[in-house]
């Protein structure tokens, strides 16, 4: 069994002991591929400085992400694009809209957006998008701008059925993270009603993390409970639940 997670901020963890003992319980628990999108120019070495200790393990992506598009995003995003080359990535991202902290910067969000989404098109890349309080804001981009080199993951997904089938329509996978584990989210009621060809697992570690540690830090060892829920709300096992949602991040990294 193997299983994935497509979005964790593992790099967090900056005590090496506790990072490399997260690692091993990744292991113990069939989750060796672990996906590591940065979040601003800062981010970017610790991304890549887990992808050097766990090569075979960890995989970096790049992005400017929504809440850290602010005045001066541009030289930003130019300082991230600088470091691509040092590292092979396998997306674009986190990126995408954020109107849960900040509505003022909406404009720039969506400039950002956009250019990043350019820039995964020339590069033949996947991109990871973050969408918090602004779904039809985002649907709006990604309608102006699809096309068969538009596809990725839409990270952290919690809308209802309309907005996944609208997700799934555009040639994108919804990531599945703890949120459908919580009992009154009512993900779990969209969840099983989407076939698992369009799902891929994440943790978002350290947030978001499943029951039954909701309220602690989350890891990406924590995915086999987001993995077992799947299984349940789709009346199958851990095993099946597994292979296809690994499948599926395959066929979005390309890897």
């Amino acid at each position: 069994m193997l299983l994935t997670d497509t979005h964790t901020h593992l790099y967090y963890e900056k005590d090496k002991a506790k990072q490399a003992a997260m690692i091993e319980r990744c292991r113990q628990n069939n989750i060796n591929r672990l996906f590591l999108p940065n979040v601003d120019a800062e981010s970017v070495a610790m991304v890549y400085g887990l992808h050097e200790t766990y090569p075979d393990m960890c995989f970096p992506m790049l992005g400017l992400h929504p809440c850290d598009v602010k005045e001066g995003w541009e030289y930003e995003l130019e300082q991230i694009k600088a470091t691509y080359g040092k590292h092979k990535i396998y997306a674009i991202g986190e990126i995408g809209i954020d109107l849960y902290w900040d509505k003022t910067t909406l404009p720039i969000q969506i400039q950002a957006f956009k250019q990043q989404i350019a820039w995964a098109k020339s590069l033949k890349l996947p991109i990871v998008i973050h969408c918090r309080d602004a779904f039809d804001e985002v649907f709006a981009v990604l309608q102006e701008v699809q096309g068969e080199d538009l596809f990725g993951i839409f990270h952290c997904f919690t809308g209802n059925t309309e907005q996944a089938q609208k997700v799934i329509s555009l040639n994108f996978y919804l990531g599945i993270g703890g949120v459908v584990t919580y009992k009154n989210s009512g993900l779990d009621k969209v969840v099983s009603q989407v076939d698992l060809n369009h799902i891929v697992l994440e943790t978002d570690s350290p947030y978001l993390t499943p029951v039954p540690y909701r309220g602690k830090p989350n890891e990406s060892s924590y995915l086999t409970y987001i993995a077992q829920k799947v299984a349940e709300l789709h009346q199958t096992d851990l095993e099946t639940v597994a292979a296809v949602t690994t499948e599926n991040s395959k066929k979005v990294f390309g890897i």
